[in-house]
């Protein structure tokens, strides 16, 4: 198979016409087309349905679709390694937790792209356990993830970015009172126990007798400290307090003692082309971080 028929089918899609695709690869519209019919040929499926001027894919066009990005993704590594491509020209896979989204992710775009302008970034949302693994088979290069509870596998590196405390979240007017108390006593939301940070606080609960009255359970950050600013309850949660506003009318509440915390940092493919990119990745996004505000105590 030409790897040149899997490049036209992947850039008809994403340019959403034939015309637009030859354009990009520098071909006529018919040789686009002509490659598009022999990768059909070669794997006796339909791949595209035409509507006027524009394509679609197939049932059997999207299911190998993500398959034809990795094989382009595959060929663009092998490439790098044999003419040793400078990694700050190439492509990064990079998975982001879904909290960090649109925290984290903006601000370190911005520094990224300002040292490096000409990288450019796949950037896939996830769960942390997820997207650890998808480091650790080689679909992605590097992740911003919540430290996982087992081992890093020998064929990635962790670089620690930011260490969070956790911290109770209440209405500004309660900032006096007591975490504990706080916990005990109020209408409590809880931070989702599907993903670490939640079940960090749940364990904290568990382990210090205390059972909240609890209102809700949800994933999000943000979306629990806005719950909190309009008075719903309070919350126990890693320390965002740099992420949002200032202008929000909330406070954070100390625990008592030596509060657990919860580690942000970047998952890395140990032996991967992008692996000297993605250590100074890191480098830069524990910069970003740094800037937003320390969250340890």
């Amino acid at each position: 198979m030409d790897i040149r028929y899997v490049q036209s089918f992947v850039a008809v899609l994403e340019c959403g016409s034939i015309a637009k695709a030859a354009r990009q690869l520098d071909l006529t519209s018919a040789a686009v087309a002509a490659r598009i019919r022999s990768l059909e040929e070669l794997l006796g499926v339909p791949l595209l349905r035409r509507s006027g001027r524009f394509v679609r894919p197939t049932a059997e066009g999207l299911r190998i679709l993500e398959n034809a990005h990795v094989v382009l993704r595959s060929v663009r590594d092998l490439q790098a390694v044999a003419q040793h491509v400078d990694a700050q020209t190439g492509e990064l896979r990079l998975g982001v937790f879904v909290s960090a989204m649109t925290c984290i992710l903006p601000p370190v775009l911005q520094r990224i792209y300002s040292r490096y302008p000409e990288l450019a970034i796949f950037a896939e949302p996830g769960s942390s356990i997820n997207l650890c693994h998808k480091v650790a088979s080689g679909e992605l290069d590097a992740a911003i993830v919540v430290e996982p509870q087992f081992a890093i596998p020998k064929t990635c590196e962790w670089h620690l970015l930011r260490s969070e405390p956790l911290v109770v979240v209440a209405p500004r007017k309660m900032k006096q009172r007591q975490a504990h108390e706080l916990l005990q006593n109020e209408p409590f939301i809880r931070y989702s126990r599907s993903v670490s940070g939640g079940q960090l606080a749940d364990r904290y609960l568990w382990d210090h007798g205390i059972h909240p009255r609890q209102r809700l359970e949800i994933d999000g950050l943000l979306a629990i400290v806005e719950l909190v600013a309009a008075g719903i309850g309070v919350s126990l949660i890693p320390d965002w307090s740099s992420m949002w506003s200032p202008s929000l009318p909330v406070a954070c509440i100390p625990l008592p003692g030596e509060a657990p915390v919860r580690k942000i940092g970047l998952i890395a493919a140990r032996h991967a082309p992008s692996a000297a990119l993605s250590k100074a990745l890191a480098g830069e996004i524990a910069d970003v971080l740094r800037k937003l505000g320390p969250a340890a105590r």
